[in-house]
């Protein structure tokens, strides 16, 4: 974990009063010094531009200035600078800089965020960069590639301290020292204690170490660490509700036989959360979530967009053709009684934000554990009784609306009927999509929103129609 992730981590509140980007204020400068080849200037300003702005800007430049740039830069500044670059970027660098250069870089990334790389990168590449990396940086890519994504292995960094029970205070900071002058824990949290055979037996606070006698024994200083470790097979999902709920900063990675694996840091949750938010944002408005990868105006293409959209759009629409085929259908009531064209708008429009309402309730309660296979049916029973009361409400105004408009009882009955009947479709379509989706293995997100409206659309017509072949006699049966 580096000091950019540490910067975004604990700074990101601050964002809004934030001033423009160092880099686009200096990009002019920087071009007419690539151009003078005035590269010792350029490389001061370069020190002068933070790591997380000049990765943001990093779209801006030209093929040709991405790779004269990034050769000027500081080993530090440039693996920085590569951990936060689309993989798009990346790979380019990877394929247009030396094999020095890319081991350079490659050997110092954090772990985890190497074997993400490596995950996405064709075969080809991987061994090429594989014939020329350290054995040890190989041997830990490989180890974090068995693990499959979605699993707390997945995102471990392998780089942490192990400290014993026997070592006193003193001991203990001189081997943090040690490890940090190596290059790694840029950021230390929490350090964990390990028997012989590296079992976790323990954790210790920074804050705790530090303030210890230096005499005091690493078994006298330690804290047990079982509530807060986080077996390598934990979704990631439920490493990110640990963190919220035990407000961790770090927490130990063991494996079945509880050897210590590594640990996953506070900026590793935050990049997730970010990154299901995105994604369940993505699914819910019925896009392709691709992982969470957000969409950025600044490197996005129209080719991009139209692959992320055109999916979803093109299945709901043919769904959506059942609306049509219905309408045709009942062609004859609406030429006989053409006011209840009138209502459609209104029952259709109120029964998928019904139901929205509560798919969007049903999918958070999902996610953050509040909705579980053992409280199912006590929720399914509050939403029901809640979409009757809900159901009588908006259907008597409903009522009142279409009497005061057409003054016409048996009509304005029809619209207040359908509209109770259209809530209650809805909510119970809001409930059972979500919960038949997690049951089956599916996402939630994916289920829910234009498919509950879509659905609530073609089933809430049929309802109309024929509720107003019962309530008006001039549409006989």
């Amino acid at each position: 974990m580096n000091q950019n992730n540490l910067l975004k981590t604990h700074n990101s509140h601050q964002r809004y009063i934030l001033r423009p980007s160092s880099f686009a204020l200096l990009l002019p400068e920087l071009r007419e010094l690539l151009q003078s080849k005035e590269f010792s200037p350029l490389k001061d300003v370069l020190k002068t531009i933070h790591s997380i702005d000049l990765a943001e800007g990093w779209t801006k430049l030209n093929p040709q200035e991405k790779i004269l740039i990034f050769r000027l830069l500081s080993s530090r500044k440039a693996v920085e600078i590569f951990e936060e670059l689309r993989f798009e970027e990346q790979s380019y660098l990877l394929s247009n800089l030396d094999n020095q250069e890319v081991v350079s870089v490659v050997n110092e990334m954090v772990s985890d965020q190497r074997a993400q790389l490596f995950k996405d990168l064709n075969p080809k590449t991987v061994k090429k960069l594989f014939s020329v990396m350290k054995k040890e940086e190989v041997d830990d890519v490989r180890k974090l590639l068995t693990f499959k994504e979605g699993l707390a292995g997945s995102i471990m960094t392998t780089e942490f301290v192990e400290l014993k029970k026997a070592m006193t205070a003193r001991q203990a900071i001189l081997r943090i020292q040690e490890t940090c002058k190596a290059g790694q824990n840029a950021n230390i949290y929490s350090i964990y204690v390990t028997d012989d055979e590296h079992k976790l037996t323990g954790g210790i606070s920074l804050q705790a170490l530090i303030t210890a006698p230096s005499d005091m024994l690493v078994k006298d200083i330690m804290s047990d660490v079982d509530v807060i470790k986080i077996d390598c097979h934990m979704p990631k999902e439920d490493v990110a509700k640990q963190f919220s709920k035990y407000d961790l900063l770090d927490a130990p990675v063991v494996d079945d036989s509880n050897q210590l694996l590594g640990i996953i840091t506070i900026d590793d949750v935050v990049d997730l959360i970010n990154k299901e938010a995105t994604k369940a944002l993505y699914e819910f408005g019925k896009m392709e979530a691709k992982g969470g990868v957000e969409i950025r105006y600044a490197s996005a293409t129209v080719k991009e967009l139209i692959q992320r959209r055109v999916g979803w759009l093109m299945l709901l629409l043919m769904f959506d053709f059942l609306t049509g085929t219905v309408l045709k259908n009942f062609e004859h009531a609406l030429g006989s009684v053409v006011a209840l064209s009138f209502f459609i708008p209104m029952l259709l429009d109120t029964g998928g934000n019904a139901g929205a309402q509560t798919s969007i309730t049903i999918i958070r309660g999902l996610a953050t554990g509040d909705v579980t296979i053992k409280n199912v049916w006590k929720i399914v029973r509050l939403e029901f009784l809640t979409s009757i009361f809900m159901g009588f409400i908006v259907g008597l105004v409903a009522f009142l609306r279409a009497f005061m408009l057409q003054k016409d009882l048996m009509l304005a009955l029809t619209v207040g009927t359908t509209m109770t009947t259209v809530v209650l479709l809805a909510i119970g379509t809001g409930i059972f999509l979500p919960l038949f989706s997690k049951k089956v293995g599916l996402d939630p997100a994916v289920l829910a929103g234009p498919i509950t409206t879509s659905v609530v659309d073609v089933v809430g017509l049929l309802i109309y129609f024929n509720i107003a072949r019962t309530f008006i006699p001039a549409l006989g049966h």
